[in-house]
Parts: structure tokens; sequence; C-alpha cells
């Protein structure tokens, strides 16, 4: 099969979650003898052009104008993903479905679709207003119609869990049916050969502190303002901690000035942006770590916790609600409560048994559910799904067609009766 994914985001540009799945999802169809390719936004020196395992990834610029905001560059993105999309397949024939991730690009997905007739899927990786907690402003409400249109255009749309099936359902009022659920996933042998790298780990803590490990961009729904408050709790109990937070955003002096207000400036540690190779190296060298999200649609970050072998936190919300059983494969926290996450992390620390059994618990369960061999075949019917009804919808317009067209001729031959029946009856008159 061949496919088109489109993407705003591509590594080595990482600006959320949708990177890593198109990056890890299109290597696995890859694999399994399909056709991809990648068209997507070239951000900074990065080729126009680059086969990536056998991936064929396009980058386009965007225009070389400055745009008043965020949407219309989003905009002009898009035009340029349409020109590239289109000289491709001018040049080496149609995709059989094109793959479109997140409102991003749907303006793009919408114009293809249309202008080649070729089957559309739409991966929704989060809602505006989800991530809003409603739709407040007009902006909002542009990305949330965007949104809703990207869904009605797709054949089919993909979500990553059941969590986000209800969400579009109840926002876009979409056919159940037309919505698959597909967790993501992650590389089983992400972890395989990284071990505790001590010199690493005394830049945060002494060998006797327990580290607290957070991952993830600095903004409001990741609720890290409520991990920060969580830790005069834990360090109350338990004195040898410290909590390391891996991440950037525009949260980041908000955050630190909530640190020093609580009187732990020396407690907690602003890494800033680490790249893929440190933040396995960060798991690896904590005790524990804690996604304490108000809104997460899956939560790629806990796969990755449990699979490190990470005692592991979340929040019950979401995506991260299903991938944890608490006790089971980690433990849980109420969303937004910081004092249960505090009472969470100390089940852990005071705790090594429950530590051993949860963490020996979670990799199997990634391993078991969440590995891209299942993911990519699961993507694979969809696709299949969205070209089916494609070509339903061409013989239901074939055969429409066809009966307008026997309609026709019946009606013309009716006529033809009638007038040779009226002209003999003339005749017999005469």
């Amino acid at each position: 099969m061949k496919i088109l994914m489109l993407t705003w985001e591509y590594p080595p540009r990482v600006v959320g979650g949708i990177s890593k799945v198109v990056y890890d999802l299109s290597h696995r169809l890859i694999k399994d003898g399909h056709q991809v390719t990648v068209v997507t936004y070239r951000d900074g020196d990065t080729s126009y052009y680059e086969d990536d395992e056998g991936i064929n990834v396009y980058r386009v610029d965007n225009y070389m104008i400055h745009p008043n905001n965020f949407i219309d560059w989003i905009m002009q993105l898009n035009f340029n993903m349409v020109a590239k999309a289109s000289e491709l397949m001018n040049k080496f024939g149609k995709f059989d479905v094109i793959h479109a991730h997140d409102w991003l690009v749907s303006y793009a997905a919408k114009s293809l679709k249309e202008a080649y007739d070729v089957p559309m899927v739409a991966t929704i990786h989060a809602t505006e207003n989800g991530r809003n907690s409603g739709i407040h402003d007009e902006t909002q409400r542009y990305i949330n119609d965007s949104e809703w249109q990207l869904t009605y255009e797709a054949s089919e749309v993909i979500v990553n869990s059941n969590y986000m099936k209800n969400e579009i359902q109840r926002i876009f009022g979409l056919p159940y049916d037309k919505i698959n659920v597909i967790p993501n996933g992650v590389k089983l042998d992400k972890f395989e050969g990284i071990e505790r790298d001590y010199d690493l780990r005394r830049q945060y803590a002494m060998d006797n502190e327990k580290i607290i490990l957070y991952v993830g961009r600095l903004v409001y729904e990741k609720g890290v303002q409520n991990l920060i408050g969580a830790m005069p709790k834990i360090l109350e109990n338990y004195h040898d901690s410290k909590l390391v937070i891996c991440g950037r955003g525009g949260m980041m002096d908000e955050l630190k000035q909530e640190a020093h207000n609580l009187g732990i400036d020396e407690k907690v540690y602003f890494v800033g942006y680490c790249d893929a190779a440190k933040v396995q190296k960060m798991y690896i060298n904590a005790d524990i770590a804690v996604f304490p999200s108000t809104y997460e649609p899956f939560g790629i970050v806990a796969l990755e916790g449990m699979l490190s072998g990470t005692p592991t936190v979340v929040s019950d919300v979401g995506g991260l609600n299903e991938i944890v059983e608490h006790g089971v494969t980690g433990m849980k926290s109420y969303a937004g409560n910081s004092n249960s996450i505090a009472d969470s992390v100390l089940a852990l620390l005071y705790d090594q048994e429950l530590c051993n059994r949860v963490s020996s618990n979670a990799i199997e369960v990634v391993k078991e559910k969440y590995n891209w061999n299942v993911i990519a075949q699961s993507t694979f019917k969809t696709y299949e799904k969205a070209i089916s009804k494609s070509k339903s919808k061409e013989l239901e317009a074939k055969l429409t067609q066809e009966k307008a067209g026997k309609t026709s001729r019946l009606r013309n031959t009716q006529n033809e009766i009638s007038r040779l029946v009226s002209s003999r009856k003339r005749n017999a008159y005469i």
C-alpha cells in the first residue's frame, strides 16, 4: 500500500507526541512491506528530502512572509504541503490512502482528498476543547471547528484511547463506528543496554537520595504545578528525595517561582530540554516517575516510564487512567490533587516490594499491548476500511449513474412509442 503521512512535526523536529507516533508507525509499516511518504515542515537547516530507512520524507518551508498569527502560519504551511504532495502524485502516481495527523494538516488533507479522489484517515491526538476545558475564544473556536472538519471529511478516524473516542463522539457528533481506538506504542528495545549512570545521577542527588522524575512539556494541562505542590508533603515524610523536571514550556518561570515560594528550591531541579538519549538515561537513573496530567488523551511518557522499569505514578484521567492499573502496574492519583500525588509517591518510597511488583507487571503489559507490530496491523486494517468505503461510494455512484441512464433510455423509448401511436391514430383518422 502507498501511504501518504501529513504531519507538522517529524524528527528531528519534535514539538509534542505526534512526531514520535508518526516516526514509529511509519517505520513499522515499512517493515510490513508498505511504502510510506511523509510530507512535513522543514525546521531550521534540515534537508528538504531524506530517505529515512526506507521512508521518503519531504520537508516544505513556510512562505517567506511573516504571518499575522499562528493560524495564518498553519494555513501557509498547508498550502505548501498541498503543492509538494500534488507534485509527488503527478510524478509517481496516486497514493492509496492519506493519513492526516491532527487539525494542523486538515486543509492540506481535505484538498488532496478531493483533488485526487484518495481516501483519507485522520488521527486526532488531542482536542482543543479538552486541552482548555472548553472553548473560550475565537482562536480556540477556529481550531475546534477545524478538528470537526477533519473528522467529518475523513473516511475513518483514529484515536488512542476509549476516553478520546467518547470525547470526540460527544464534541463532534461522529458516528461511533467511524471512530477506531488504536493505542500509541513504544519501541520495546528502547532501554536495552542502558544502565544506571551514577556520574549523571550525582548531578541531581546523592546516592542515598531518591529521584522523583517528571518528563514532558511545562504547560498547565500536564499538571507539573500539582507535582511541585506535592513536594512539601513528600519531603516532610521522606526528606532524602529530589524532584527532577525534564522539559521546557511557557510555565518554566512560574514553576520556579512556586518552588521558591514553597521553600524547596534546593530539592527541585529544572533540567530543561533533554534529547532522547538523555531522557532514556534519566528514566533509568530515577526511582519514581510521575505524570500528573489534568488532561491526557494517551500518555506515551507513561509507557516509557513503565518499560524502563521505573515505578510510575499517573493521574486518573484520559488515556493514563486506561494504561495503569492502580497497585498492579503502577500507582494512580486524583487529577489536580497534590495531596493524592504525595500519597502515591510515598507509598512507593516506603515499599520496595510494591515497587518491584508494579515495575515487573508494567513491563509485561507494555510488551503485550503497546508494541508497534500490533498497532501497525490495526492501523493498516483501518486504511483498508477507508479504501473499502471509498470503493463502495464509487460503485454506488456508478450504479446510480447507470440507473439514471437506464431510466433516461426507458423514458426515451416510452416517448418514441407514444409518438408512433399518436402518428398511427392520426393516419387512421385521415
